[in-house]
């Protein structure tokens, strides 16, 4: 199983499945920008080694500055961690909920992250014929028997935002919640939908926020959160001293001020989603509609045809997908893959094609 650790992008495991070099594999496992990093993180790690010498600043202080002017949130209400994962882990530690709420599909971390502080999952439906849309009848039915929410706004893997109205009932009900919006600056509106402002005053609201995803840093894990100051505290009261190191903080300090390359990445994903989808849909591939960089489908019952299956056989291709079905609440037969750069994107496509007409030859 290629998602051995309950992620993509594991190269290594690749490896040792298909017997390829990890450089060989074509990864649609994986949600980064297909752009690369920013050109500012090349000079950073070629000239900033010098500085390694030194501890990083423990408050992350020009970071935390410079979210606070790029989002206008007060910095006391800013913590910096060592990617998403961290604070999301962290949260679940401070909040320590009874009963959590969690959207199904949804990344698996968050169930993690409630189990190990002691907390039990209640499920809340994402149903298909809404095209994995959280609804509200399903999130108010949830009201009475959670003490805390966690959610990916978008999500993760069905690639949806949150319905404005949903949103406004869930904090206007006073609950908990704590919205992962990893995959929130794939969305070049994001203003009209994040709740990061509201966060920062709202003692019951949590935002997680992902900077290795969009600015394609992921092997250098960095992250933030926004919460209201009093719970910033409790929370950083938690985390080892020098999470961030010193290179992390001076790349995640320097590409928030590249805004080119924030326009061509929404111009590179407007285009490439709309044509990806397309083509997937002329395979007679079931496509969810997505607001971010990566693509939830499904296999037909018609064409007999589990992920399982489809990742073995685009894995000797050299071309990683991930196994959808093992997220809670997805068949056998849904796959996600992210959306890259055009030529990768047409041997995604020939590769599936490919991979579709033997499995018809076989069946005869």
């Amino acid at each position: 199983m290629l998602e051995r650790y309950g992620h993509g992008g594991d190269l290594w495991t690749a490896e040792e499945a298909f017997g390829q070099p990890k450089e060989a594999f074509l990864d649609f496992s994986s949600n980064m920008n297909p752009l690369g990093p920013p050109k500012a993180v090349k000079t950073i790690l070629s000239e900033g080694w010098r500085d390694i010498v030194k501890y990083p600043d423990p408050a992350v202080r020009e970071l935390r500055s410079k979210l606070s002017a790029k989002y206008s949130i007060p910095v006391e209400s800013i913590l910096v961690g060592n990617g998403a994962a961290e604070l999301i882990d962290l949260t679940a530690r401070v909040l320590k909920p009874k009963v959590t709420g969690l959207a199904r599909p949804s990344f698996s971390e968050y169930e993690e992250a409630v189990h190990k502080s002691g907390g039990e999952i209640y499920n809340i439906p994402l149903h298909p014929e809404y095209q994995f849309e959280l609804q509200q009848q399903d999130m108010e039915a949830a009201y009475a028997s959670v003490d805390l929410f966690f959610l990916g706004h978008p999500n993760n893997p069905t690639g949806k935002l949150i319905p404005g109205p949903v949103l406004e009932g869930l904090v206007q009900s006073g609950h908990r919640c704590v919205l992962d919006e990893a995959f929130m600056e794939f969305v070049p509106n994001e203003q009209d939908h994040s709740l990061l402002q509201q966060a920062a005053n709202n003692p019951h609201l949590f935002v997680i926020r992902s900077m290795t995803k969009f600015y394609s840093i992921p092997g250098i894990r960095l992250g933030f959160m926004v919460a209201h100051p009093d719970w910033i505290r409790q929370i950083e009261q938690l985390q080892v001293q020098w999470s961030v190191n010193y290179l992390a903080q001076r790349i995640g300090s320097s590409v928030l001020d590249d805004v080119d390359y924030e326009n061509i990445s929404w111009q590179w994903l407007k285009e490439e989603k709309t044509w990806l989808i397309q083509q997937l849909g002329q395979l007679g591939l079931d496509v969810v509609s997505s607001e971010v960089n990566f693509l939830l489908f499904s296999f037909p019952l018609s064409m007999g045809i589990t992920v399982k299956q489809a990742q073995q056989h685009m894995g000797q291709q050299g071309i990683l997908i991930r196994d959808a079905s093992l997220f809670e609440g997805l068949d056998e037969r849904y796959c996600r893959v992210a959306i890259r750069l055009r030529e990768d994107n047409e041997r995604l496509i020939a590769g599936l094609h490919n991979m579709l007409s033997d499995f018809k030859m076989n069946r005869g």
